[in-house]
């Protein structure tokens, strides 16, 4: 027997409560377009304690900067906010709509999705590497890069890409790049450190301890200042593949590809943040949230579009 489904009870559904889905939401509730907003809880900078480079917001808690994101937004009549794991994302049956489903079961259906779903950081197997992520282990250093007073930096090599993180770093402090097994620069990539003063370690790495102190294979100690680490990256969730939406290889994982107001290449799904981005921050999640949510309201008046594949 056919199972008859009600009309949408939600012009959008954003999947994703952090800096990008809590800017989407906001433009359009602002519009008054009846919004719900999934969220896991899963922050991608939840241990990260402050966040810097966001204008207006510099130096200020990160958790903070969210909450009263939250709290602003709840504001508005037509938001629901709904805690939980959105498990499954499909066109819904009998109409043009999208369906949500949670892992307890319940589902919502749509007109419109916006993803902001995130990325999960992929840390190199290094004890103490990951208790100490967000605090003195780092992947921007346009975030806590200055925090640093010019001090000794390390750069944990994951492969060749590393090199990018190695030559920005001097701007901050002092730098050793640790190749860890990594990779071996050529002359060129050599002379190019070189020139930036970058001192280049060969042993192994076998933990972090202290505040960012490495300990290396043959027993020395170098006392550092904080860490960085260029992690791979995947997504944090499966929705938009499950939808068809197709990706790209980025330099650290994969992401979902958008055009410029966000549109993925499935019509009525939009993607924000860093699930959408080969590399973000919050500032760049929160501008991607706004375009996304101005392009959902925008299409509910003149309809969808899927960027080019």
């Amino acid at each position: 027997m056919t199972i008859q489904h009600p009309a949408s009870e939600f012009d959008v559904i954003v999947v994703g409560g952090s800096y990008a889905g809590l800017s989407a939401a906001t433009q359009l509730a602002r519009a008054r377009r009846r919004v719900l907003l999934i969220d896991a809880g899963q922050r991608r900078n939840r241990y990260a304690h402050y966040s810097h480079g966001f204008l207006g917001q510099d130096g200020r808690e990160a958790s903070a900067i969210v909450a009263d994101g939250r709290a602003q937004l709840l504001k508005y009549p037509t938001v629901r906010w709904l805690e939980g794991s959105a498990v499954r994302a499909e066109a819904a049956p009998l109409n043009e709509d999208f369906r949500v489903t949670l892992a307890d079961g319940r589902a919502f259906d749509a007109r419109r999705l916006v993803l902001a779903t995130g990325v999960v950081d992929e840390l190199p197997p290094v004890p103490g590497l990951a208790e100490r992520w967000g605090s003195s282990a780092f992947h921007c250093p346009y975030c806590h890069g200055y925090e640093l007073e010019q001090g000794r930096i390390g750069v944990l090599a994951t492969g060749p890409l590393s090199i990018h993180h190695a030559m920005m770093l001097p701007d901050w402090g002092t730098v050793t790049l640790l190749l860890n097994g990594a990779f071996e620069p050529d002359a060129a990539q050599q002379a190019s450190l070189a020139a930036r003063g970058v001192t280049l370690e060969r042993a192994k790495v076998s933990a972090i301890t202290d505040r960012a102190t490495v300990v290396l294979e043959d027993g020395r100690k170098l006392a550092l200042d904080g860490l960085f680490v260029m992690s791979r990256t995947h997504s944090g969730s499966p929705l938009a593949e499950q939808l068809g939406c197709a990706m790209d290889e980025g330099p650290m994982g994969m992401f979902v590809r958008t055009d410029m107001i966000k549109a993925s290449t499935v019509a009525g799904v939009y993607v924000c943040g860093d699930a959408a981005r080969a590399a973000g921050s919050v500032a760049l999640a929160v501008a991607d949230g706004t375009m996304a949510g101005v392009a959902a309201h925008q299409s509910l008046i003149f309809g969808a579009v899927a960027a080019a594949a």
